[in-house]
């Protein structure tokens, strides 16, 4: 079974590449949804072994449950994402604002973009890990510019020239790393690998470390979006063509967030207690801002950009609770904000795409003239606010339980107060939207390409929030010992 990651990052490749050598009209949107299925399977295959044995340790390989959890959301998201772009990219072509050279750039670029995701979460060597992230950057910035309008083109080199200044101070932490692991392994070539670092953890010098994690932390802060590095992330989510707002919001953002996750085991245990500080505060500072911009928000797009900036605040602090408890919740609530976001963009981008708007006080009406879509966007603000029957409900009510069980009372009544913040400004925007009149011609979505993927997605959402899966809630319990074991 060792080839099965290369195939698993070959497959997208190849499919990125098909495209680009298809030109019949449409071939490409179909080649990337079925490659988007066979990567999904392959993926599957990869994590069910991964479960079932031993972390897949080879070459410049390494895969362990941490890595399962990330790459079967990135497939499945991606998958999802791949037949919503059907459609969405089809009625761009229909109305003239994409012409079918742009759509294999498109279809192109999303496979390239799946490929190194992928890559990121499934490399063993930090180097390599963060050259992939670099690369995602690059290649998601020519996909948040996709429309070459002013607003996108300013919203992607906004994107890439923040992100990359993040991705440097992550580098000069990564250095230091690696400085301090020279002195314990005396120029092992593979003293930047995750399971020699980690093993080695206790010789690495504090004081080093410390300086080190600190660039870590405010290096792929920029990339998760944590204030106060965030401000790309809005422009950036709300001018990109909507299935690729969900991909940026509900796997890129991951990524990144794999990163910090893996440094933060191995600095836990060369300087025990020092992270939580630094999680727990970028992270209340990221839920309390987001907060007030939802509150105050009038685009639907950056609304929803902003919710990925609190609920990555609530992971973030989550991980820097530090108890098993607390870090079931941030694990879990990863895989529910990937699951609730993704079906969410898909519903305001049915919605905006008839509409021909993103402000929220031009929308009326949505409940007759677009009872589906209405639906599904009533039901994703239910999720990401964090009410039952939904994931995230389950996953903030453990953080909550997690900060009281850890006497981290402060701590868990600033998250209450700012998550019933952002549930009244959610509230406040989103119920107008489904009542009164529209004098436009608006219809409902009919393609099942813009259906499917939205029922899936939430009833899996609704599925982790009432009956989670045992396989999955042992996985789950077992990286949160892992995890927290480290402090």
């Amino acid at each position: 079974m060792n080839f099965i990651i290369e195939l698993l990052i070959l497959i997208p490749i190849i499919g990125g590449t098909l495209c680009i050598f298809f030109n019949k009209k449409r071939t490409d949107a179909i080649i990337t949804a079925v490659t988007s299925a066979i990567t999904f399977t392959v993926a599957l295959i990869l994590c069910i072994v991964i479960l079932q044995g031993d972390p897949i340790e080879y070459s410049i390989w390494y895969a362990d449950d941490l890595s399962a959890v990330f790459v079967i959301l990135i497939a499945l998201v991606s998958f999802m994402t791949s037949v919503y772009s059907y459609g969405y990219i089809g009625r761009d072509i229909k109305e003239g604002t994409v012409d079918e050279i742009n759509e294999r750039l498109y279809f192109t670029l999303f496979n390239i973009f799946v490929s190194i995701m992928f890559l990121t979460c499934l490399v063993s060597s930090v180097g390599l890990l963060w050259i992939a992230i670099e690369a995602t950057t690059l290649v998601s910035a020519f996909l948040v510019g996709f429309y070459r309008k002013e607003n996108p083109t300013e919203a992607a080199w906004k994107y890439l020239m923040l992100c990359s200044a993040g991705i440097t101070l992550a580098l000069v932490g990564i250095t230091l790393v690696y400085a301090a692991s020279l002195t314990v392994l005396a120029g092992d070539s593979n003293a930047l690998d995750w399971p020699v670092l980690y093993n080695m953890a206790t010789d690495i010098d504090p004081a080093l470390m410390k300086i080190a994690f600190v660039f870590i932390m405010i290096g792929f802060g920029t990339k998760i979006g944590l204030v106060p590095m965030h401000t790309w992330l809005p422009d950036a989510h709300s001018q990109a063509p909507t299935p690729i707002s969900a991909m940026l919001s509900a796997v890129l953002l991951n990524c990144a967030l794999y990163a910090l996750i893996r440094f933060k085991m191995i600095a836990d245990i060369t300087i025990p207690g020092f992270t939580q500080y630094l999680f727990i505060g970028f992270g209340l500072l990221s839920l309390i801002v987001a907060a007030a911009f939802i509150l105050n928000a009038k685009d639907i797009k950056r609304m929803f950009a902003y919710s990925s900036i609190e609920h990555m605040g609530i992971i973030v602090i989550g991980l820097g609770i530090g108890s098993p408890i607390a870090i079931f919740g941030a694990l879990l609530h990863i895989i529910a904000h990937s699951l609730s976001k993704s079906f969410t963009f898909f519903s305001v981008g049915n919605i905006i795409t008839e509409y021909e708007t993103r402000n929220m006080s031009e929308i009326r009406g949505l409940r007759k003239k677009m009872p589906f879509s209405a639906f599904m966007l009533s039901s994703g603000m239910f999720a990401m606010v964090g009410l039952p029957p939904f994931a995230i409900f389950v996953s903030e009510v453990t953080i909550l339980w997690g900060a009281l069980d850890s006497g981290m009372y402060i701590v868990a009544a600033i998250m209450i107060i700012f998550i019933l913040m952002v549930f009244a400004g959610s509230a406040r925007n989103i119920i107008p939207m489904m009542s009164g009149s529209t004098d436009k011609d608006v219809k409902e979505i009919t393609g099942l390409s813009r259906k499917i993927p939205l029922i899936v997605l939430m009833a899996l959402s609704v599925l982790f929030g009432l009956l989670m899966p045992e396989q999955i809630s042992d996985i789950l319990h077992s990286l949160s010992n892992l995890i927290g074991g480290s402090l």
